[in-house]
């Protein structure tokens, strides 16, 4: 019996066709690592060139202005104290209490709140303490002149109602008042 098909098969002679093509790309490869051997060469020239160099080069720059302050630094250069005021107009001169208010920011006091008292009936100017925060008292009677120690000016009626440490009446007398007085000239 003689198989019908036979374990090898016959190959075709490939021989020319497969060497015309392994020299093409033989040949591209070659040409590629040329141009590539150039571009180093020509890279490494322009960089190993002693044309620039470092101490002929001047540079000047430009003058800037002054850079705006952060909040973070105008505080720590001018600290608001610890202590909250609310400054009620009691005389109905008008703008008083707002006159007042940017007087006692000058002096780095916290003041949360400005605006009419109840009346127009106060004679005298009263710094009332409304908590037991006494440096705080200190430092607004201190801005305003007064002596904390003076009961007719300097009162202490604690009222947590108020969400103020200290309460500022400003009567009919604040033109004696001299620190606001010249304070309120200047502004104006």
């Amino acid at each position: 019996m003689t198989p019908r098909h036979s374990s090898k098969k016959k190959r075709k002679p490939t021989f020319g066709h497969r060497s015309i093509q392994s020299t093409i790309i033989n040949s591209a490869i070659g040409v590629l690592s040329l141009l590539l051997v150039a571009f180093i060469f020509s890279f490494s020239k322009k960089h190993t060139g002693t044309g620039v160099t470092i101490e002929s080069i001047q540079m000047t720059f430009p003058n800037l202005p002054e850079q705006t302050k952060l909040a973070a630094e105008v505080f720590e250069e001018n600290p608001i104290m610890d202590v909250q005021v609310e400054v009620l107009n009691g005389c109905g001169i008008n703008g008083l209490a707002s006159h007042a208010a940017t007087f006692l920011h000058s002096h780095q006091i916290d003041v949360v709140r400005s605006t009419d008292a109840k009346d127009y009936n106060y004679d005298r100017t009263l710094l009332i303490s409304r908590t037991e925060h006494y440096a705080g008292l200190k430092e607004v009677a201190s801005s305003l002149g007064f002596d904390v120690k003076d009961r007719t000016r300097v009162l202490i009626q604690p009222d947590a109602s108020t969400n103020v440490d200290v309460t500022l009446i400003l009567g009919k007398d604040y033109t004696t008042i001299k620190s606001l007085v010249e304070f309120i000239d200047n502004q104006l």
